[in-house]
């Protein structure tokens, strides 16, 4: 049995229907749960303001609560002729309830169910994708506690520099995750507004209460114009897609330092066996196949901001099918980032470091700052020292200090990581995760 929410009877052309279409069907099966919420937050209002009866409310809330339950099983799907998700939840209803399942659209459109469906998810997944990047972080801080008494060289222009350090360096992305929160957390509060009510973008003639379904699905507040709450289709998508971008740089920039510091030329840490392949003709290759894949697929991620962003280039206000698009590439992120996260926090936790790097000679000339500084101490002026140890340097008379005395905020001796803790818990608690799952529970009591 086809169902469209928009038929009258009418045939439209078999290829046209394919065409537009698309792969909505197989992305709409992520947001199926999502409707299904917004379904019984949306009939509990329609029953306060008079729409639907106390006895209606209750099997159609039966009714959603078993659909939800299929999702949950893996039952759930979008049959033949079946356009969205939205037409097979109602069409679902319509079979077990009769008549009854037809009234659960009263005050909506599709339009404000897929704005709903898409916040809804993309909140459950700023959560998931939240969870992964501290698990990264966690093993990250580790790996710099651990090893913050071995120096590594530092590289400037990819030429051998200052000390450095493994606490400095793992700690370094640790605090680079720190700020990616930050970005999460502005695009998870542009997510937490309820578009429910703004229907096709113009409102409803019927006396909605949107206070009362931003309070049942624990939004912490809605959007008010309902136009804008239209336009917002697309926006949320892109700047949600910079937050999961700047997460993305992050780990893309990880990588290749991995990669890097893995290969024989530095030998500065080893990745676990089983993280490596091998080569099907070069006995002793171990390759690091699994950090260059995340620096790819996460240089892809660093893309969607400008996909979704042509997509809604220059489109008016209202509604428009161009939007149905950007699903194809912003519903498969999380998935693909998070994934990348999991891989790479797994890794970092089995890293074995190089205590022995500056054994090799080669590396002797990073301390050449450490005597001008100590110079300087003594009471030389800096340029004088500066070109005092260049000398010695030609000279070949050069020989390095590697006591290193660091004790700055920051530096070798005093990572802060303590600090770096506390500014990731502060960001993590700013979220407020629970307000929403404690809603999404109680629909579904």
């Amino acid at each position: 049995m086809a169902q469209k929410l928009w038929d009258k009877n009418s045939t439209v052309n078999k290829a046209i229907e394919t065409f537009t279409i698309g792969s909505d069907k197989e992305l709409d099966v992520f947001l199926a749960p999502y409707d299904v919420l917004g379904s019984i937050a949306h009939i509990k209002m329609l029953e306060k303001i008079g729409l639907l009866k106390a006895e209606e409310l209750e099997v159609l809330h039966e009714g959603l609560k078993e659909i939800y339950a299929t999702i949950q099983e893996g039952r759930f799907r979008i049959e033949e002729g079946v356009e969205d998700v939205h037409s097979q939840i109602e069409l679902l209803l319509t079979r077990k309830l009769g008549d009854i399942g037809k009234k659960i659209h009263s005050g909506r459109s599709r339009n404000d169910q897929v704005l709903l469906d898409l916040k809804l998810f993309t909140r459950a997944k700023i959560r998931e994708t939240a969870e992964a990047v501290q698990q990264l972080f966690d093993a990250l801080m580790e790996q710099s506690e651990k090893n913050k008494g071995i120096l590594m060289p530092g590289y400037t222009h990819l030429q051998v520099a200052m000390p450095s350090s493994f606490g400095l360096w793992f700690g370094a992305y640790a605090e680079s995750l720190v700020d990616d929160m930050a970005f999460l957390l502005a695009a998870y509060r542009m997510c937490d507004k309820n578009p429910l009510g703004s229907a096709a973008g113009y409102g409803s003639s019927f006396p909605l209460d949107r206070t009362m379904t931003t309070r049942l699905l624990g939004f912490s507040t809605l959007n008010y114009n309902v136009v804008y709450a239209q336009m917002g289709r697309g926006k949320m998508e892109r700047n949600m897609a910079f937050a999961l971008a700047t997460i993305a740089g992050t780990l893309a920039k990880l990588a290749y330092d991995a990669c890097l510091f893995n290969s024989q030329n530095f030998g500065f840490i080893k990745l676990p066996d089983d993280c490596t392949t091998g080569s099907s003709i070069m006995p002793h290759k171990k390759n690091p196949d699994v950090f260059e894949l995340i620096r790819a697929k996460c240089n892809k991620i660093q893309a969607l901001p400008q996909q979704i962003m042509m997509v809604c280039n220059n489109l008016p206000s209202g509604y428009f099918r161009d939007l149905q698009i950007t699903k194809e590439v912003y519903i498969p992120a999380f998935r693909e980032l998070k994934d990348c996260l999991d891989i790479a926090a797994y890794i970092i936790r089995e890293i074995k470091v190089n205590p022995n790097i500056l054994d090799d000679s080669r590396y002797d000339l990073m301390f050449s700052v450490e005597e001008v500084n100590r110079l300087v101490q003594e009471g030389m002026p800096f340029r004088d020292a500066y070109k005092k140890v260049g000398l010695d340097i030609e000279a070949g008379r050069f020989a390095p200090d590697k006591n290193i005395r660091h004790t700055h905020e920051g530096s070798i001796g005093n990572l802060c990581n303590g600090q770096i803790r506390q500014l990731m818990e502060q960001a993590l608690q700013a979220f407020h995760f629970g307000q929403a799952a404690q809603a999404e529970e109680e629909l579904l009591k």
